[in-house]
């Protein structure tokens, strides 16, 4: 990402291209914009917090239990083609 001002996004200055930073001045814009994104992080609630994870593992059981039953399908089902029957 890098720095522009609003004039410049209005078509004044659109043949000049971007002067090239240095590898350390890239360095410190990479570490100014990395810590402006973290102070844009919000720390949540308490109550949040444990909405969050009861969420995540009522999820998580609702999944085991899908795939688990579709496995238990498929098994019997390649079980049940692949056998064969006793002849009598």
């Amino acid at each position: 990402m890098t720095e522009t001002t609003a004039s410049d996004s209005h078509g004044a200055g659109r043949d000049k291209k971007p002067a090239k930073a240095g590898f350390f001045a890239g360095i410190a814009l990479f570490f100014r914009q990395m810590i402006s994104e973290l102070k844009k992080v919000v720390t949540p609630t308490r109550s949040e917090l444990v909405n969050y994870t009861l969420v995540v593992i009522g999820f998580v059981v609702l999944m085991m239990v899908i795939i688990s039953a579709l496995d238990f399908v498929f098994g019997n089902g390649s079980i049940w083609i692949f056998t064969n029957p006793a002849e009598k």
